[in-house]
């Protein structure tokens, strides 16, 4: 193998795993260890920067970093990243004077369609450079799905209305209860690009025979979420069904259950395992009495002269093919019938656009899905970007913010005259953490305590109050005993091949066994010669040049703890630690372009 280039951005920011996985590519472990120091700001504005709701996100986020933490190598949970983040929120200061300035206005206008969090994203990027951004949104207030889907008891109004309003204190127009119902229209009005951020408004049907008969009773659960949201619907029938298996059909139980539902059943057509719901949602579910019921497909609403009764089930098992593929079958036994007062259908959400015309440029697929560039977010009509859950369907939050940083450094490129299909590079910094030959900056001990429970309201008064909030969050001490539990896998370990005599000692005191010093070969003949034999190709291997007997040195990232002790134990200084800061490019950063070197 080559020696591996560490100058390449991308390089440390893959070995950050909790990074690399977040879409927008927050910066993980920086801002747990100054909310270890106690600096709450500065960890919130880390944050704001990159995901620009983390107040939000702290309580929503669907925590695609969690699984990637390096935490999981050494015990079974995570780092709590995600509540860590809300921590940064709970805990700051007023940000107010920390936040960007409105900027003169440069005479670009853009138009952004829902006051969703990939518009929100959008305008806070373009308005400190002087963009004149409008966000027109049907509803009174901005949030989107954030603030009409999900309930208060998880995510109160508070915390939207003080996030969402940094964004429109930049000089942002909101049109509050406006509507666009034609895109024909809003192209007349000569914008100079349009973003689409309307989400994935439409929840899904399901049509089986009673549908029709029982409607009264029958409910789609993201438009009911909204009718209870905005105080439209304040009760429900003592038995009550939820179907669907996603996060949605998760919010749709616990709020029946608060707003009367005694019996509330969650039933699936698929297994508890393979339901689209975060595991967490799924405990905070049943923590609440509320049983989840599995295999079983809905058939039928049964109603007496229109008055639903209940809803019958085919009961299924799964089977798989000879490449792994799932199906599910009848099971054979008889069909089972639940009674009930109302049922609230959440198995999907659909993007709905008959407000785009047929000749206004943008194509759509044959599933009625703008064709959308996944790296640029330009639809075929090159004014027009669309973002979030209008983009490509539904998902969490955190990806409508990543796709609206990436449309806006599209719509700037755009602007300003430049290729939008050249992506600068991110900002980048490396900084030895040395002091001493054997000391380093940063504490490396590596914690024992497992993953500390965030606090939960007493579950009698929850349940009793629709916006109780249930999560209650870290205090101080557990915040500060969950950051200790980070590992620093952005303090990198850099090895210098000219310091090195080959003593093995950074071998032999490695706790993970991932230092190898053996003769260079093809990549999968070294992974197979490693002293801990790798086992996710997918992680880079850290190889040096040539060191002077002929041997190379291989560290296996994917295994790699960052503790330091191989810097620790060397006798030359061959190994540092240096810490690698990366941020993502956003509209205006001033960054060069991909053609040059990241060094």
């Amino acid at each position: 193998m080559r020696a591996t280039d560490i100058s390449a951005p991308d390089y440390f920011h893959k070995v950050v795993d909790c990074q690399w996985a977040c879409p927008a590519h927050t910066p993980v472990p920086e801002y747990i260890r100054l909310i270890a120091e106690g600096r709450y700001s500065d960890a919130y504005m880390i944050n704001w920067k990159s995901n620009v709701f983390p107040g939000i996100l702290g309580r929503t986020c669907d925590r695609p970093c969690e699984p990637a933490c390096r935490r999981g190598r050494v015990e079974e949970s995570p780092v709590a990243i995600c509540r860590l983040k809300r921590v940064a929120a709970d805990f700051k200061d007023d940000v107010h004077q920390r936040m960007p300035r409105p900027a003169p206005k440069n005479g670009r206008r853009i138009a952004l369609v829902g006051g969703g969090p990939a518009s929100l994203t959008v305008a806070r990027d373009l308005a400190p450079l002087g963009y004149h951004c409008t966000v027109f949104d049907a509803d009174l207030k901005p949030g989107g799905m954030m603030r009409s889907q999900i309930p208060k008891f998880r995510l109160p109004d508070s915390v939207i209305d003080e996030e969402t309003g940094y964004v429109l204190s930049l000089g942002v127009d909101y049109k509050a209860g406006h509507r666009v119902d034609s895109l024909k229209t809003l192209l007349a009005e000569n914008y100079d690009a349009i973003f689409i951020g309307s989400g994935a408004p439409r929840g899904r049907e399901l049509n089986i025979p009673g549908r029709k008969e029982a409607a009264a009773n029958i409910h789609l659960g993201i438009d009911w979420l909204s009718s209870v949201s905005f105080g439209h619907t304040d009760k429900i029938g003592r038995r009550v069904i939820v179907l669907g298996g996603g996060n949605t059909a998760m919010d749709c139980c616990r709020t029946a259950r608060r707003l009367g539902g005694e019996d509330v059943k969650v039933i699936v057509r698929s297994g508890f395992e393979e339901m689209k719901a975060s595991p967490w949602e799924k405990e905070d579910a049943l923590h609440e009495d509320i049983p989840i019921l599995n295999y079983l497909v809905p058939v039928a609403f049964t109603h007496d002269n229109g008055r639903l009764t209940g809803v019958t089930f085919q009961k299924v098992k799964a089977e798989y093919d000879d490449k792994g593929r799932r199906s599910l079958v009848p099971s054979g036994e008889p069909d089972v019938t639940y009674e009930c007062d109302d049922v609230l259908v959440a198995v999907g959400q659909e993007n709905a656009f008959p407000w785009i015309e047929a000749d206004c440029g943008v194509a759509f697929d044959k599933w009625h899905m703008p064709k959308v560039d996944p790296a640029t977010f330009v639809s075929t009509n090159p004014k027009v970007f669309f973002g979030g859950d209008a983009a490509f369907g539904p998902k969490n939050i955190i990806w409508a913010v990543a796709q609206g940083h990436e449309a806006a450094l599209s719509i700037h490129r755009l602007l300003s005259g430049e290729d939008i299909t050249e992506r600068p590079l991110p900002e980048v910094h490396v900084s030895s953490q040395k002091m001493g030959i054997h000391e380093w900056s940063y504490d490396n001990d590596v914690s024992p305590e497992k993953r500390f429970k965030v606090p939960h309201r007493d579950k009698v008064v929850a349940l009793k109050d629709i916006r109780a909030e249930v999560e209650l969050g870290y205090d101080v001490k557990l915040a500060l005993g969950e950051a200790h539990r980070c590992l620093n896998c952005d303090v990198q370990t850099v090895f210098s091949d000219t310091l090195c005599i080959e003593c093995d000692a950074c071998a032999d005191i490695c706790p993970m066994d991932c230092i190898t010093f053996t003769d260079n070969g093809e990549e999968a003949d070294l992974r197979a010669r490693l002293k801990a034999p790798s086992v996710h190709p997918d992680q880079s291997l850290y190889v040096s040049s040539d060191l002077k007997t002929g041997r190379v040195m291989v560290k296996d990232e994917d295994v790699c703890l960052h503790c330091g002790l191989c810097a620790e134990r060397c006798p030359t200084g061959a190994w540092d630690m240096q810490k690698y800061f990366i941020e993502t490019t956003h509209a205006g950063n001033a960054c060069p372009s991909k053609r040059r070197s990241a060094a």
